[in-house]
């Protein structure tokens, strides 16, 4: 089995909180309007994207950081 890498594990525990806490409290609140809860869970939805796919990024960057010091360390004969 495949490791997850920590940007996909995070962000996963994230979308199941989002989820929970809205199943939980979204139908309770019935001060707002039906289409403003659907925008606020999407907007959290799109949040939890964002932060993937930043922390996705950022782990491709630190691979090619890595990478390249690797090639630079190169033993001189």
């Amino acid at each position: 089995m495949k490791k997850l890498n920590k940007s996909t594990w995070i962000a996963i525990a994230f979308l199941i909180y989002v989820t929970a806490t809205g199943i939980y409290l979204l139908p309770r609140n019935n001060e707002i309007s039906n289409n403003e809860k659907f925008l606020t869970l999407g907007g959290a939805y799109i949040i939890v994207l964002a932060l993937w796919l930043m922390l996705r990024k950022k782990e491709q960057r630190q691979k090619l950081r890595r990478e390249e010091e690797n090639n630079n360390k190169k033993p001189n004969k």
